[in-house]
């Protein structure tokens, strides 16, 4: 009996079978993995941004910034699984009090003008370490902005799958401001 039988197509098989069984296992679990990473990545946009608002505006409505309500704040976004830089600016109010006409007229002489106190010097200030608060006027601006600095695992996916790198970018951030209407007074 003579063996009619190809041994080189049962090889180029075996690869092609390889090659189509790792591009499903792509398909199947990483497609899937990358999805629900991004949507973890966008819960914890929303929270992040929710987290920010909510301590943005406890310090307007207060005229403080508490490091009770800072630490609250910083375990918020903890809570999302990620790290974050956060910045805060604060942009008081320096009112030029002089009167262009006797006392009935509310015209003011000159301009107003705003200088700004940043993150460390808010939790340096005297007033800070010694009470836990830092008060301000009816009037200065609150401005909070929050980036992440890790890596998240969507970014990482996107970077195994699209070759895009992005060192030193952000996928999860937020920012808000608020004027303070009411003088903070600590107690």
């Amino acid at each position: 009996m003579i063996n009619l039988r190809d041994d080189r197509g049962s090889m180029g098989d075996s690869v092609t079978t390889i090659i189509a069984i790792f591009i499903a296992a792509i398909l199947m679990f990483l497609f899937p993995l990358l999805a629900i990473s991004e949507r973890h990545e966008d819960i914890a946009q929303l929270a992040t941004q929710e987290a920010v608002i909510e301590f943005v505006n406890k310090i307007s409505t207060s005229g403080l910034i508490k490091s009770s309500e800072y630490d609250m704040f910083m375990q918020r976004l903890a809570s999302t699984g990620n790290k974050y830089e956060i910045e805060i600016e604060i942009q008081h109010l320096d009112e030029n009090q002089g009167k262009k006409v006797g006392i009935t007229s509310n015209d003011l002489i000159g301009e107003n003008v705003r200088y700004s106190t940043f993150t460390t010097a808010i939790f340096e200030n005297e007033i800070f370490l010694e009470n836990g608060a830092y008060p301000l006027k009816k009037g200065d601006i609150v401005y909070v902005t929050v980036k992440n600095t890790n890596q998240t695992i969507a970014q990482q996916l996107r970077g195994f799958f699209y070759s895009v790198t992005g060192q030193g970018t952000y996928q999860i951030g937020a920012s808000y401001s608020s004027m303070v209407v009411n003088n903070g007074v600590i107690d």
